[in-house]
């Protein structure tokens, strides 16, 4: 082994490439903290936030797969420099951002720049550690990175935007990328497959396109309604290049996604736990975080503080799976985290309401996270396991696909029925009111951009009585509204979280039986 690959077993190379994981699964999340902020300052919609955090998930859940193929081809070392200067670029433009629609592309820039940078990562550790041990300990130390990142998000952007603005989590990330590119120029060796591959262009064509067009069909459907043209036209073009994905992969040599993998019961399985994972993570991500700012109007520091519990969970749980799953293999550790997981959300939905103590709702998010982490560690580990030794690239980067994919359907879906709320159920106790057909939209609209609660304080302060008596049912109805919307989405997740657990445990033969017939 050259003195560079010593170099990075010895400790600082492979600190290099934990530092990278670490920022690109941290944007996951971070955002959690500073919806708010965005729409006082941006007047973002509901559908708009969806696409701050989607836009990251889905151009990284594209990507990863073809940027892994290009770095076994190209060089992972040169690959991983160049996703990291694109997500110091994705950052630079969030940072800033003057409307919506920038912010977007500069989350969409940053996950371009993940999805090129994260495989390299894993790839790396597998080809510089030629001894198990080691290769395991760095694995499990990879595993525990990424899960920590996932639950650091909330409070390290819960901390920053309570120091400065919003703003400041994107110049933290340009910062911590450039002091990671910096660290992987000096500290990394370049490593690149002997035998290059076919880089399936048309299977990350059509991949890509099913799965944005879907997305967009899913989020449009919120405010255009899903029997409008324009939605039905997307979910068509999805299906269309879906089955076209699907031609593609089965003739090519190299293909994206190699269908023989998936007639492989436990890998399946593994990756339905990945997806509904993720799926689920978000809803207490995304949309408990959203409900504790909007609704119960909490600071940035008192989000941050809320968020801790489930972040203590996750590390200690990360910590403790990995000795489990050591023992007694990575099955039974992943239903049992999804279980726990089910019940964190549960529970969470239970207790929530806009006067619910730090106590009270730690202690059920901290259950959820304890279940998460376990599963994050049980989940690689098994993903890992399922393939053969000489495609554990192949078999962690689609695990960590599946994950992203859950993080783009849950924000879309779970958003949808959330915003279904506040256009269907809210517009309809608002007539009961008796507020004025003209006045409603624009309600619905101040709730959606966080502004509601301004607009009726202030409404409030110069009216009578009567008027301050029915500004209070309209700020009452819509937070009902949303709580209503927050009470079916966690609901949705729990029950795929025990869906998963099952599935954990038996596989899944429905999903097996329909591969062997494709």
């Amino acid at each position: 082994m050259s003195q560079s690959a010593r170099s990075v077993r010895s400790g600082p190379g492979v600190a290099a490439l934990l530092a990278i994981l670490y920022i690109t699964f941290l944007d996951n999340t971070v955002v959690s903290a500073i919806l708010t902020s965005i729409q006082s300052e941006l007047h973002s919609g509901i559908s708009q936030l969806q696409w701050v955090v989607g836009a990251y998930a889905l151009t990284f859940a594209s990507l990863m797969l073809v940027c892994g193929s290009l770095g076994d081809n190209f060089g992972r070392k040169r690959m991983i420099m160049i996703g990291v200067a694109i997500f110091a670029a994705g950052s630079l433009v969030s940072a800033l951002a003057t409307s919506s629609a920038v912010l977007v592309m500069g989350r969409a820039l940053m996950g371009v720049g993940a999805a090129s940078s994260e495989p390299g990562t894993l790839s790396m550790i597998r080809h510089l550690f030629s001894d198990d041990r080691a290769r395991a300990r760095a694995l499990g130390a990879w595993a525990a990175v990424s899960g920590l990142a996932l639950a650091t998000g909330p409070v390290v952007g819960g901390v920053l935007v309570g120091i400065w603005s919003w703003r400041a989590v994107f110049w933290f990330n340009l910062i911590f990328a450039v002091f990671a590119y910096v660290a992987a120029a000096r500290l990394l060796p370049e490593s690149v497959n002997e035998k290059r591959r076919h880089v399936d262009v048309g299977g990350f064509v059509t991949g890509s396109l099913a799965l944005a067009a879907a997305t967009f069909a899913t989020i449009a459907g919120e405010t255009h309604g899903y029997r409008s043209s324009m939605v039905i036209d997307l979910y068509v073009v999805a299906v269309l290049a879906g089955a076209g994905f699907v031609a593609f992969e089965r003739t090519q040599a190299s293909p994206m996604v190699n269908f023989a993998h998936l007639r492989r019961r436990t890998f399946v399985a593994t990756l339905f736990v990945a997806y509904a994972s993720y799926f689920s993570v978000f809803s207490i991500f995304f949309f408990v975080a959203l409900y504790l700012e909007v609704v119960a109007a909490a600071s940035a520091y008192v989000l941050a503080l809320d968020f801790l519990p489930l972040l203590a969970g996750m590390v200690v749980a990360s910590l403790w799976a990995g000795r489990l799953v050591g023992r007694v293999g990575a099955r039974m550790p992943m239903a049992l985290g999804c279980v726990v997981a089910a019940a964190g959300v549960w529970l969470t939905d239970r207790v929530i309401s806009p006067h619910v103590g730090v106590t009270e709702l730690g202690a059920t998010m901290g259950l959820a996270g304890v279940g998460f982490g376990v599963v994050a560690v049980a989940v690689t580990s098994q993903g890992l396991r399922a393939l053969p030794e000489s495609e554990s690239g192949v078999a962690a980067s689609m695990v960590n696909t599946a994950r992203e994919l859950g993080a783009v359907t849950g924000v879309a879906v779970l958003g949808s029925i959330v915003n279904g709320q506040l256009t269907g159920a809210l517009m309809r106790r608002l007539v009961e009111i008796g507020v004025p057909a003209s006045f409603r939209n624009e309600i619905i609209t101040a709730l959606t951009t966080g502004t509601l609660g301004n607009q009726a304080r202030n409404f409030g302060a110069t009216s009578s009585a009567q008027v301050n008596a029915i500004v209070t049912k309209v700020v009452n109805a819509a937070y009902g509204a949303f709580a209503h919307g927050l009470d079916l989405a966690l609901g949705v997740s729990s029950l795929l979280l025990v869906a998963a657990a099952l599935v954990s445990l038996v596989g899944d033969p429905v999903a097996l039986n329909v591969l062997e017939v494709v």
